[in-house]
C-alpha cells in the first residue's frame, strides 16, 4: 500500500526519509545474514524513500508547497 506524504512538513519528510534509509540499511544487513523474513520490504522501502525524495525535490524547487521549509 503506497503511503501518502503530501500533508507533512519538511522537516518530517527528512526525518521520515533518515528513518527509511536506517531501515533499509537493516533491511540489507538481514539480508545478507540469511534472516530476512519478508524480501518485499526491500521494494516497498527502495520505493518509499523515492518518493520522498521525489516530495523533497518538488519542495525545494517550488512545484509543491510545504507548511515550512
Amino acid at each position: 500500500m503506497k503511503k501518502s506524504y503530501r500533508n507533512l512538513s519538511y522537516k518530517e519528510l527528512e526525518a521520515e526519509r533518515a528513518k527509511l534509509r536506517k531501515q533499509m540499511i537493516d533491511l540489507r544487513l538481514q539480508k545478507v545474514l540469511g534472516h530476512l523474513d519478508n524480501p518485499m520490504l526491500l521494494r516497498t522501502t527502495r520505493r518509499d524513500i523515492a518518493r520522498l525524495n521525489t516530495r523533497i525535490h518538488a519542495v525545494d524547487i517550488g512545484i509543491a508547497k510545504s507548511s515550512d521549509k
